[in-house]
């Protein structure tokens, strides 16, 4: 997921999808640990993805103590 559409998705969209990309990364690592996956490097896309929608969520909180 690109930042641009990370950006333009309301607070409370935003924590659905972490929610929903955290247990896909979860089941991922998981099916990776008993065997390898066809593309590991979805693992990696997804860790990034909650890691760019958590930034925009700590940036939102901190404008609005602003």
């Amino acid at each position: 997921m690109k930042q641009s559409v990370i950006h333009e998705m309301s607070t409370g969209e935003l924590q659905e999808r972490l929610e929903e990309e955290r247990k896909q990364l979860q089941k991922l690592k998981m099916n990776h640990a008993v065997s390898p996956l066809e593309n590991p490097m979805r693992i990696k896309y997804y860790r990034r993805t909650v890691a760019r929608i958590l930034t925009e969520l700590k940036k939102r909180e901190l404008e609005e103590t602003k």
